[in-house]
């Protein structure tokens, strides 16, 4: 399961790297969110400072969307899921790898975003191991929602606008825990942010697990 996933996430990430979308595309998207809420919010630095981890994490909301609509669309191209199956992988292991893949372009991603962020909203960082520990987190998460819905839809001809309408709202637990957790790394008292941590780390979990159980059904349902 391991080598296949590796395998799928090598596969993937080097289709990025030629591609470049989401270097070319979803991150100036993301950043653009970002400065056009900062230009929403006015020049005063009290409404900014409160609204910037809510705002993150809406901009990685739409980024891992597009993500994953990229992800599944690598699959989409004709014979491609026939040839994974054909390959003999470990359904597990694809599912594995593909999560890990747009988990890494998502980190990528915050990276950038986490500078703009301190940059446009004039943010002061008081515990940044926390923000960094919620921020892996919850990309692990919803890259494991997001590769499995994306797995659901990806035989339906309205695939792309249907996904959004599935990841969004599952997705919310992630919008919302992240939020408070950033919050908390940006306030001195960062254990208020370690109910929203565990709820981080419980959904990672249970979509992880439900991933490797259902993908290699969700694959050949498609």
């Amino acid at each position: 399961m391991w080598r296949d996933a590796l395998l799928v996430a090598g596969k993937d990430l080097r289709i990025e790297l030629r591609s470049r979308v989401v270097l070319n595309q979803v991150a100036p998207f993301a950043v653009l969110v970002l400065v056009l809420f900062a230009f929403a919010l006015g020049p005063q630095r009290g409404p900014m400072v409160q609204a910037a981890p809510g705002l993150f994490w809406v901009a990685v909301l739409f980024a891992a969307v597009l993500a994953v609509q990229r992800s599944t669309a690598v699959e989409s191209t004709e014979g491609t899921r026939d040839g994974l199956r054909a390959a003999g992988l470990d359904p597990a292991g694809v599912f594995l790898g593909k999560t890990g893949a747009v988990a890494l372009e998502l980190v990528v991603l915050e990276a950038f975003l986490t500078g703009g962020v301190l940059l446009f909203y004039g943010v002061t960082v008081h515990s940044a191991g926390l923000l960094v520990v919620a921020s892996l987190v919850g990309t692990a998460g919803l890259a494991a929602v997001g590769t499995l819905y994306g797995a659901l839809s990806s035989g339906l001809r309205v695939r792309e606008t249907l996904l959004p309408l599935l990841l969004l709202p599952v997705a919310a637990p992630v919008l919302l825990a992240g939020t408070r957790v950033w919050q908390a790394a940006f306030a001195t008292h960062a254990t208020a942010g370690d109910p929203w941590l565990r709820l981080l780390l419980v959904f990672a979990a249970v979509y992880l697990a439900l991933g490797v159980v259902i993908f290699g059904p969700l694959q050949e349902a498609s």
